[in-house]
């Protein structure tokens, strides 16, 4: 009796903390925890009492004006490119009014070659237009789809624009170069340009009409053979291009579309 008396002081405790791990066990399985989370109100209701309560209808409201705000933001921000679009062109008056794309379609693997505009021949878009951005130019129609066109960027290396020197007059060829720059090989062996110098499209240009800023040189390379080269910095965003205005292509290229078929019209840059 002496023996069962001391065994059962010493596990006593241990034996109260079994049944009390299996009973708060059974409990939460037959519960589903309720009686930990009436605790849990129980303990946390004055906190609550302490906040100010949010009606569910002013939380859906105030979600509404977020999205509302964004919405506005948005907008404000395309607006603004829009008028800065249009602001570029207004001086020039041109003889029709620009049409206005956006870019909606890219490849990631031919990034600085070619994009997708959402306007086509129902906004009346032709094979030859020339597309500009903020900044200037940023390249050719190359084929159009009844709501769609599809634009070769100036920095693809198949691309080739005549260009001039704004405070010499020098002229070249500019090409792609897959990036945010050209190189431009002039006509002259040692032209007179230097590094700071502005680009745009030149009156030789069968392409595009003349004046349209293109970018500024970077660096000049006088010793390149057979004629000298440079580096240019084109001003237009090509790299993350949105909004983009389309015009009709140069007078010289409606010119020679309207010669008689046996006279064969000239090429150039």
């Amino acid at each position: 009796m002496f023996t069962a008396r001391r065994w059962w002081e010493h596990k006593a405790l241990h034996i109260g903390l079994l049944v009390l791990v299996v009973g708060s066990t059974w409990t939460l399985r037959q519960t589903q925890g309720a009686f930990l989370m009436e605790i849990y109100q129980t303990i946390s209701r004055p906190i609550k009492n302490l906040q100010p309560a949010v009606n569910p209808e002013d939380r859906i409201r105030n979600a509404k004006i977020l999205e509302l705000q964004t919405r506005v933001v948005e907008l404000e921000t395309q607006n603004q490119q829009l008028k800065n679009l249009l602001n570029y062109v207004g001086p020039e008056k041109p003889p029709t009014r620009p049409i206005i794309a956006r870019v909606v379609g890219r490849s990631a693997d031919q990034w600085w070659q070619q994009v997708t505009l959402n306007s086509g021949t129902k906004a009346g878009v032709k094979e030859g237009f020339v597309v500009r951005a903020e900044g200037g130019l940023v390249g050719l129609v190359q084929s159009v789809t009844p709501n769609t066109s599809r634009v070769l960027l100036i920095s693809d290396l198949k691309s080739q624009v005549g260009v001039t020197i704004s405070r010499t007059n020098a002229k070249g060829v500019l090409r792609g170069d897959s990036s945010n720059e050209g190189v431009l090989e002039f006509y002259e062996k040692i032209p007179d340009v230097t590094v700071g110098d502005l680009v745009s499209t030149s009156t030789y240009s069968q392409k595009y009409p003349a004046g349209i800023p293109v970018g500024k040189i970077k660096s000049v390379n006088l010793k390149k053979l057979p004629a000298s080269v440079a580096e240019v910095e084109l001003f237009p965003p090509i790299r993350y291009l949105d909004w983009v205005t389309i015009h009709p292509g140069s007078d010289k290229i409606d010119t020679e579309i309207t010669k008689p078929e046996n006279q064969k019209p000239q090429t150039s840059n």
